[in-house]
């Protein structure tokens, strides 16, 4: 059921369904006055989430920020969350989507030393297609870049960040007891990732990936020209924020 309502609060957090709400609203009122009052509301709205800079300066905010390969130390296993990736059954092959920063900074990670292991934690986060899992499939790629099957660990069962954390804590103890573990995720994910871990009763360093908010710049166009882009992105930064308070009343962290 948990898994039902994230799915469906996701959806409430879109700052396009606001606005659909709002203009339906417009669209379908009585009273003048209120119209006019919404109208400027959708207006403000529409400026403040295509804005870069007020987008960028929340999200920097909220990312844990990133650290240097060479800073890190040697890892008895790197710990990949899953959701970078979908199959295309009819072209057989690996699409990788935005997170893919996550699976392609582990394998560098690997390849230079630092991690002795992956272990990649995904199964279906789709509320249709629980068959589709990422675990098998993302195996036989890395596989494919020469990383010994030995190296390569994977679970296929977790639907959210809280079964990441749950069902890689048995994984990492069978292979290396009181390891240290190195935790691989989105910067923007990193924050509730680490508290899943860390509420599992996992010791993990954070390498925080894909980060969004780039360096801050003051140019003009950037301060104050929209960008509809911004628009969309909102949706990641609203979409952490509700899954990390429903994860606080849930007791996941």
């Amino acid at each position: 059921m948990f898994f039902l309502i994230s799915k469906l609060l996701a959806f409430l957090v879109n700052p396009v369904f606001w606005l659909i709400i709002l203009l339906l609203y417009v669209w379908l009122g009585h009273q003048e006055l209120v119209k006019r009052r919404i109208i400027k509301i959708i207006v403000v709205l529409l400026y403040v989430f295509s804005n870069p800079f007020l987008f960028d300066e929340a999200m920097r905010l909220w990312e844990v920020p990133a650290v240097s390969v060479q800073s890190l130390g040697v890892y008895d296993a790197g710990i990949v969350l899953g959701t970078t990736s979908r199959y295309d059954k009819q072209l057989d092959r690996i699409q990788f989507v935005q997170s893919s920063d996550r699976l392609f900074q582990a394998i560098e990670l690997y390849k230079k030393g630092k991690i002795k292991k992956i272990l990649y934690s995904g199964g279906s986060g789709s509320v249709l297609h629980q068959d589709e899992k990422e675990g098998p499939w993302i195996k036989r790629y890395l596989m494919t870049l020469g990383i010994p099957e030995q190296d390569i660990l994977t679970e296929d069962n977790s639907r959210n960040t809280h079964e990441n954390a749950l069902m890689a804590e048995p994984i990492l103890n069978h292979i290396a007891p009181n390891g240290k573990y190195l935790l691989i995720t989105s910067a923007y994910h990193m924050r509730r990732s680490l508290r899943c871990f860390e509420k599992a009763g996992i010791a993990v360093d954070p390498y925080s990936t894909d980060r969004i908010s780039g360096p801050r710049k003051l140019e003009l166009g950037y301060l104050l020209i929209p960008e509809t882009f911004t628009f969309a992105s909102w949706y990641i930064l609203n979409h952490e924020l509700i899954g990390f308070l429903t994860y606080k009343i849930a007791g996941y962290i």
